[in-house]
């Protein structure tokens, strides 16, 4: 039994997911904002944590429990709060310390903490969970075996081409905020930017979906 996908599969999927990951939205705000920010190391670390939450969704959707969650509107409802809260409580931090729990310039924070965040960021968002059930399933091939482990292997796709496109995305903010933060006044805005994306992300999370 062939249990990997095929070329055709493979493709399509690419095209769609790499359109997906490029088109303007939560995460890639969030990885451009904490780059210019924070340069580099930051938006790439945060970036980093955000694709490989993707592999959280890629599990659950493979062993549907993501249909569970969906179908259970207490249960997206209590992920949707915690998530917004979460985001809320970063843009919050940053506003009110100027950047500083995002990583300030002269403490800068641990990448491997940056990378945390974007992964808890990722992982309890629950709009991203209804997505991944949604779109990987477009690529399944029904006729053949093994529906879960072909949704794994997508997934898993997913999570390296995200991987790819938000590093790029936050080393090159990172190179254009770090010559902008070279002047005080313009890297205290770049910090309150970052945590309006923040805020803003997380009060749309917390509204009806």
């Amino acid at each position: 039994m062939d249990l990997l996908l095929t070329l055709p599969q493979l493709a399509g999927f690419l095209v769609a997911a790499l359109l997906v990951t490029l088109a303007p939205g939560p995460d890639n705000l969030m990885v451009l904002s904490l780059g210019m920010a924070r340069g580099r190391r930051a938006g790439m670390a945060f970036g980093a944590g955000c694709a490989i939450g993707c592999l959280n969704h890629t599990l659950l959707a493979a062993l549907g429990v993501s249909a569970l969650i969906a179908a259970s509107e207490a249960a997206f409802t209590a992920l949707r709060w915690i998530g917004g809260g979460y985001l809320i409580w970063l843009g919050w931090q940053a506003l009110r310390s100027r950047g500083a729990s995002l990583g300030a310039v002269g403490a800068p924070e641990p990448p491997r903490k940056l990378f945390l965040k974007g992964l808890l960021v990722n992982a309890i968002n629950p709009k991203v969970v209804l997505f991944f059930l949604a779109f990987l399933p477009q690529f399944v091939d029904h006729q053949r075996a093994a529906v879960g482990w072909q949704i794994a292997q997508l997934g898993l796709l997913f999570t390296l081409q995200a991987l790819l496109v938000f590093g790029a995305i936050g080393y090159f903010a990172g190179r254009f905020g770090e010559g902008l933060a070279r002047r005080p006044a313009i890297g205290q805005w770049l910090d309150r930017i970052a945590g309006l994306v923040f805020l803003g992300l997380g009060l749309r999370l917390l509204a009806k979906p």
